[in-house]
């Protein structure tokens, strides 16, 4: 195929003339105007208040490109173009584009000529343009004021964060972020390659359908490969589509398996013409989506390859505010922390992208399974002829790009938009009015799924309770999935997690704020106080910041400094979702699955993630893949308080033996054996190892335990009578040596004289710890070791937390 590769540099302008600089396709035009001195850094300071104007613009971006002959049928090829844009070739229009989930590809033989070209996109303020298109709707459509102070986001097809979220800059920005290239269209081209499996007996059959879009009548070669398995077929197409298949049948096959529970194999399946070809990883397995009925409800379980899967992960938002500040590698390294912390799963959010292809091929080689939302979150959409037509172009054109990735288990129709029915006033006034057009879209996202990948599993909400169910699945655990956000938003307690029992929990959340390396790079000194004007600025949700205040003030002292703070903060994210986790790990096989709110942040910000902006790892994360562990032990005090009962849950294949030692911490770190005992747990369970009365814990002292299993996995922690604040602890003592390590890394040594909890060892140069957020005793070490993010000469400075230290008096 003959093809021109329109990416690289173009000339960008306001529509005005005003501004010019170059910017690189794919790229956003916030990105290159920062590049150019235009803009000042969004993410500093406050300065997202001085560049709305970005937005409010109309942009102009153009390149030149020379074409020896343009006889014969020629196409422009475009991906994740954001969002309303026209092109034109040489003044002509081609395309009017509003839809960035969709792909493009024009006919524009009739406006090349030899020589040199001109390619031009106009791309409209999308401000304006869901301005003029909220006021053509038939009754108006409310989308979430709290969420995306830039309105009418729910008018565009477009990532509905780029308004601003509760996490979230809002700036709107505008694009090109996938491909853009001028293609020759010979005989036929592969419009679509779709695969789907039939399993029987221990052997597969694979079918794969190619769809071929032609101008015309013609005969032309497809070739396939599949293994060791080669194919051609000479197929006769007609103008429009034609669609071909093949099976591949496998016998003994090698199964693709999520992480923790088994490989993830992956067939390299090749189609082909004589002038392109495509390629995909092909993971040969099972899903299934258990929805029995049960004593409580309904289930709602995976089930992979014949085997229920707990679902252990968090859920995944843009890697990035601005696309061109992300990148395949960023993007790796933050998939690959949550396969590091002991994931399953993650659910790309509603409110974001459909990622790219590669984002997907990471996940079938990690073993991450994805919870795939339809794009929509938080606000009511319109139903209008034009808008469903434009939903389920996008739909037919997602799932059929996306569905062979073995990663991807459940296709979900959109985020929260049920619960979105009763928080504005005009939902409320005429519910059946907003009902009825809810259940529109929400039918033609269904049907669009079903005719273009038969065999996907459909989830109509998250969260819901099931089919046709519009029940509030924020406080009804029987059935469905679960967001459960009572602790967050309605201030109440960690022990709360443990009032409620889901049958699989795909929201539930804790915020903390960013590490002071990272706020270091957005707030100058003066601003290191929670309650300075650009802390407040990077704090999205209102009340947050006072939530993290009240919250800590029920169960710590007061922190010393601001950098205390911060770290106390995460400490306390990290128990509030430890708390929800070990409870419902514990329910198994009642629950089946805990996706944390949330993965990843899109910009330096105050927020509910376990990564900081960049992928350094706060302690949540840290604490995560302690209780994430496939073996794991967890304390649960009972709701009268009388005892503690030692969870053992098992998400492996086999069976194992505990041993778990009991101890008592003095509160000036002596440990005192209490008791130890030997416990089994078969495959895929949760039991009950040990049930201690709190009597047997005294006055002024801790229990803690630590657990070694048959399969070689370990763990510790502690457990507090009572909150934190008070216990009268004493100085911790302790020293941190610092030696270099192979391979560019650092060995780090500490030492506690005293008791020290949470133990947090910090430095102002990227990296990640093999181990963090830990606990030691008096006389107690640990060695653990920091590899830098990029190669340094110089020993890193190393600062050390813990909580004594972080609120102490004086």
């Amino acid at each position: 195929m003959t093809t021109i590769d329109l990416s690289g540099s173009w000339q960008l302008a306001s529509a005005d003339g005003t501004h010019r600089t170059e910017m690189p396709i794919p790229g956003d035009v916030h990105a290159a105007l920062k590049v150019a001195k235009i803009i000042p850094d969004p993410y500093f300071g406050r300065n997202e208040n001085d560049v709305q104007w970005v937005a409010n613009t109309d942009w102009v971006v153009e390149r030149q490109f020379t074409l020896d002959d343009p006889a014969g049928s020629w196409y422009l090829d475009i991906t994740y173009l954001d969002t309303v844009a026209t092109v034109f070739v040489n003044d002509i229009p081609v395309l009017q584009a509003d839809n960035c989930f969709r792909r493009y590809r024009p006919d524009v033989s009739k406006a090349l000529k030899s020589g040199e070209n001109t390619i031009r996109i106009l791309f409209r303020s999308s401000i304006a343009e869901a301005a003029e298109r909220q006021a053509r709707q038939p009754f108006y459509i409310p989308y979430s004021t709290t969420n995306s102070p830039i309105p009418n986001g729910n008018m565009l097809r477009k990532p509905q964060c780029h308004f601003g979220w509760d996490w979230n800059i809002a700036l709107a920005p505008l694009g090109l972020y996938g491909e853009i290239a001028l293609k020759k269209l010979e005989t036929a081209r592969i419009e679509h390659v779709v695969t789907s499996q039939r399993h029987q007996a221990g052997e597969v059959d694979l079918i794969v359908t190619v769809t071929l879009f032609a101008e015309g009548q013609g005969v032309l070669p497809v070739f396939f490969s599949f293994g060791d398995e080669r194919v051609r077929l000479d197929c006769g197409v007609r103008a429009g589509e034609t669609v071909i298949s093949h099976v591949f049948h496998v016998e003994n096959p090698r199964l693709w398996w999520p992480s923790g529970s088994g490989e993830q194999v992956l067939y390299e399946l090749k189609v082909g013409t004589p002038t392109e070809s495509v390629t995909r990883g092909i993971g040969l397995r099972t899903v299934e989506l258990l929805t029995d009925p049960d004593e409580a409800g309904s289930r709602f379980a995976f089930r992979i390859n014949g085997r229920e899967i707990f679902c252990r992960g968090a859920n995944w938002i843009p890697a990035d505010a601005l696309f061109s500040l992300s990148s395949p590698e960023k993007t790796e390294d933050l998939l690959r922390s949550a396969v590091d912390a002991n994931m399953n799963m993650i659910r790309v959010w509603g409110g974001g992208f459909y990622e790219q292809d590669w984002f997907y091929d990471l996940c079938d080689q990690l073993g991450l399974m994805v919870w795939q939302d339809f794009q929509f979150a938080c606000n009511l959409y319109p139903s209008t002829p034009d808008f469903l037509e434009n939903v389920a172009a996008e739909v037919d054109y997602q799932a059929r790009r996306l569905i062979s990735h073995p990663s991807i288990v459940l296709w979900c129709g959109d985020n929260e938009l049920v619960g979105a029915l009763t928080w504005f006033p005009e939902s409320r006034e005429n519910r059946d009015r907003y009902l009825v057009s809810y259940d529109r879209l929400n039918r033609v996202i269904e049907q669009a799924l079903d005719k273009a990948a038969p065999d996907a599993i459909w989830w109509p909400s998250s969260p819901a309770s099931g089919y046709l169910d519009y029940g509030d699945a924020w406080h009804a655990d029987g059935s469905g999935d679960m967001h459960y956000w009572s602790v967050w938003h309605e201030n109440k307690p960690f022990d709360n997690y443990r009032s409620v029992k889901p049958r699989f929990c795909s929201e539930f959340g804790f915020q903390s704020y960013t590490s002071l390396p990272v706020i270091e790079t957005y707030a100058a000194p003066k601003d290191m106080n929670i309650a300075s004007p650009v802390m407040e600025h990077h704090q999205k949700n209102a009340g947050g910041n006072e939530r993290i205040a009240a919250t800590m003030f029920r169960n710590f002292r007061f922190p010393t400094d601001f950098a205390n703070f911060v770290y106390l903060s995460q400490v306390q994210q990290g128990l509030a979702i430890k708390t929800a986790v070990d409870f419902w790990r514990s329910l198994k096989p009642h629950t089946m699955g805990a996706l944390y709110w949330q993965l990843n942040d899109t910009w330096p910000v105050a927020s509910w993630s376990s990564l900081d902006y960049g992928g350094s790892w706060k302690v949540l994360h840290y604490m995560a893949r302690r209780f994430f562990q496939p073996v794991a032990i967890a304390a649960i005090p009972s709701g009268d308080g009388r005892e503690i009962r030692f969870s053992l849950v098992n998400d492996t294949t086999g069976d194992v033996t505990i041993t778990l030692d009991l101890s008592l911490l003095t509160l000036k770190g002596e440990r005192r054996p209490l008791r130890s005992v030997a416990a089994v747990c078969t495959p895929d369970a949760a039991v009950t190892a040990l049930s201690l009365p709190t009597t047997d814990i005294p006055d002024g002292m801790i229990l803690a335990w630590n657990f070694t299993a048959s399969n070689g996995m370990h763990g510790d922690g502690h457990h507090v009578p009572g909150n934190y604040k008070a216990l009268e602890l004493e100085p911790a003592g302790l020293e941190l040596i610092v030696s270099p390590g192979g391979d560019g890394g650092f060995d780090l040594d500490i030492a506690a004289r005293g008791l020290a909890l949470f133990v947090l060892v910090e430095s102002i140069t990227p990296g990640r710890y093999s181990d963090n957020g830990f606990d030691l005793a008096s006389g107690e070490s640990r060695s653990i070791r920091f590899t830098p993010a990029a190669p340094t000469d110089a020993t890193p400075q190393f600062r050390i937390y813990d909580l004594y230290s972080c609120q102490a008096a004086g």
